[in-house]
C-alpha cells in the first residue's frame, strides 16, 4: 500500500466541511467567536480562522490546526470591534490546498471589502468559475467563496445600489447545499440554501448581541438564547438596525442533509427543530423494531452512534455496556510507515473493554459504513477481545451513492454497499449478522416530512452538473433527480 493510499484510507469516512460562526454588536466578538467555533470544532480539524471589523477596516487571523492551537490570547486582542465572524475548516482536497482555503477569506473592492465564510458545496462551481474567467476573474484558491464574492462584486455603475441586491443576485446563480455569512464592516448577511440542506441558526446574548453558527450547540457555550433558524432561500442582515429579513428564492425546501442527524451534528445541537440526540435514540429503537437479534448486550461506537445504541437497549431490553473506549489524543495513523504499525494506530485510538465483551453475544450499533475497513478492523477487536458473536446494526441505511453537497463520499470506489450485497457486506467486515436501518424508518425518527437522503437513494433535491466520470456513475445507477 502506497503512502497516498493509506492518506486515503485514513482520511475516507464521513467528513463535512466546516462550521461557520457570527457576532455583532459585542464589543468582546473575536472572543466570542473563539469559544463559538470551539464548539463547532467537530465539524473540522484541518484549519480555522477569525475575521473583526473596526474603524481600520478587515483584520483576520486564520491557520492550519484546531481552533486553541491557531489562536492565543495575545492574537485575539488583536482583533478588535464588534463584529466577527468565524470558519472551522474540514477539506477533502489535499493537504497542500488546506492553507490557502483556511476561511473566512477577506476581499478588498472599491466598494468596500468584505469577508466571507462558507459551509457546503457548490454543485455548478465549475460552470460559474468557467464563466467568470471568461469575463476576467482571476482565482487564487478552489474556495467556492471565491466565486461568490467574484458574483457579488460591483462595478462602478452599480456602486449606489446596496449590497443585499448584488447578493442576492449571485446566490440565485449558485446551486448546491450552503450556509454562507458575509461581513463588511457594519453588517453580517447570513444565508442558506434554499433547499435547506445545510444548517444556520440564529441566537442572541443576553447584551442584546446577535449571533449565528451552523449548530445551536455554539450558543450554550456562549450564554446565547436560540431564536430561530434562517429559513432556506432567505438571507438575513445583521446591523444597527437589529435584523431584517430578504428571502432571494420563492423555491424553498426543508431538505436538511440526514447526515447531520446521523453523524456531523452535536447531539446537543437541535436542527431544523429536532433534536439530534432525540433523533439518533429514536432511530435506534426503530432499528430494532426492523432487525431484532438475540445477543447478551449493545454496544455504541463512539462517539456518534451512542446515542442510537442506547436506543436499541431500550427498546430492546438488552443491557446498553460501554463495550469501546475511544482515545482523543491520539494523531492519525497514516503517518506509520508499516502495515502493523498502522494496526497498532488503530488500537490506540479505539480499543475493547475486555471485560465487558469477553464470552458475550455484542450487538454492535454504528452510525454508518462507508468503504468498510473502519468496521471490519472493529468486529476484529471485539472478537479478539473474547465476543462470542458480533451482530452489526447500522442506524442509516445503507450509502449507495455519491454525495455532491459537501460530504467527502464523492465516488463510487468510496462506498462498499454500492458495490457488494448486504450479506457480501457482513462478509467483508466479519459481522454473524447485518442489517441497516430503511429510508423509511429515518425519516420517521425525526417526524420529518423532508429530508435529504441522496446518498442511500439517489433522490438529488438540486439539478446535478456531472462530469464526464460521473455521469457514467450517472447512467449505471440511474440515479433520480427531484
Amino acid at each position: 500500500m502506497s503512502p497516498e493510499d493509506n492518506r486515503r484510507e485514513e482520511r475516507v469516512g464521513l467528513h463535512e466541511e466546516c462550521g461557520v460562526f457570527g457576532i455583532y454588536g459585542s464589543p468582546d466578538a473575536a472572543n466570542i467567536c473563539y469559544y463559538g467555533l470551539h464548539s463547532l470544532q467537530h465539524r473540522g480539524q484541518e484549519g480555522c480562522g477569525i475575521v473583526s471589523a473596526n474603524e481600520d477596516g478587515l483584520k483576520y487571523i486564520k491557520g492550519p490546526g484546531l481552533v486553541n492551537t491557531v489562536f492565543n490570547e495575545h492574537n485575539l486582542s488583536t482583533l478588535q470591534g464588534n463584529i466577527s465572524i468565524g470558519q472551522v475548516l474540514y477539506t477533502n482536497a489535499g493537504g497542500g490546498e488546506v492553507a490557502e482555503n483556511i476561511q473566512p477569506i477577506v476581499f478588498h473592492h472599491g466598494t468596500g471589502d468584505f469577508a466571507i465564510s462558507y459551509n457546503g458545496k457548490l454543485v455548478n462551481a465549475c460552470r460559474l468559475r468557467k464563466y467568470l474567467e471568461d469575463k476576467g476573474s482571476l482565482f487564487l484558491t478552489s474556495s467556492d467563496c471565491e466565486l461568490i464574492a467574484n458574483l457579488i462584486k460591483k462595478d462602478a455603475a452599480q456602486a449606489h445600489v446596496d449590497r443585499i441586491h448584488s447578493i442576492m443576485e449571485a446566490l440565485n446563480m449558485v446551486e448546491g447545499a450552503f450556509a454562507f455569512l458575509i461581513m463588511t464592516s457594519k453588517r453580517i448577511y447570513a444565508c442558506r440554501d434554499k433547499y435547506g440542506l445545510k444548517p444556520l441558526s440564529l441566537g442572541r446574548l443576553k447584551d442584546g448581541s446577535w449571533v449565528v453558527a451552523s449548530e445551536t450547540c455554539a450558543f450554550e457555550v456562549i450564554g446565547a438564547e436560540y431564536v430561530r433558524d434562517v429559513e432556506p432561500g432567505e438571507i438575513i442582515s445583521i446591523d444597527h438596525h437589529g435584523i431584517r429579513s430578504n428571502h432571494f428564492s420563492s423555491y424553498k425546501h426543508h431538505n436538511m442533509c440526514s447526515m447531520e442527524y446521523i453523524y456531523f451534528a452535536r447531539p446537543d445541537s437541535d436542527i431544523d427543530g429536532c433534536n439530534v440526540h432525540t433523533f439518533r435514540k429514536e432511530s435506534g429503537k426503530l432499528l430494532f423494531e426492523e432487525s431484532p437479534v438475540d445477543a447478551d448486550i449493545v454496544i455504541g461506537v463512539p462517539d456518534s452512534s451512542l446515542s442510537a445504541a442506547i436506543g436499541f437497549s431500550e427498546a430492546s431490553g438488552i443491557p446498553y455496556e460501554i463495550g469501546l473506549v475511544k482515545s482523543k489524543y491520539v494523531a492519525r495513523t497514516f503517518i506509520q510507515p508499516s502495515q502493523s504499525m498502522r494496526e497498532k494506530g488503530v488500537r490506540m485510538k479505539l480499543s475493547a473493554v475486555r471485560s465487558i465483551v469477553g464470552g458475550k453475544r455484542v450487538i454492535m450499533v454504528d452510525d454508518s459504513i462507508v468503504r468498510g475497513t473502519t468496521s471490519k478492523r472493529i468486529v476484529r477487536l471485539l472478537k479478539e477481545a473474547g465476543a462470542t458473536e458480533v451482530h452489526v446494526r447500522i442506524a442509516s441505511p445503507a450509502m449507495l451513492c455519491p454525495c455532491y453537497y459537501g460530504v467527502d463520499t464523492s465516488t463510487e470506489a468510496e462506498l462498499i454497499s454500492a458495490r457488494l450485497s448486504v450479506e457480501e457486506v457482513r462478509e467483508y467486515i466479519g459481522a454473524d449478522s447485518l442489517a441497516f436501518l430503511s429510508t423509511k424508518s429515518l425519516m420517521k425518527s425525526g417526524d420529518r416530512k423532508e429530508m435529504c437522503m441522496a446518498c442511500f437513494d439517489g433522490h438529488y433535491p438540486t439539478d446535478l452538473y456531472l462530469t464526464d466520470e460521473n455521469s457514467t456513475l450517472y447512467k449505471r445507477y440511474q440515479i433520480k433527480v427531484k
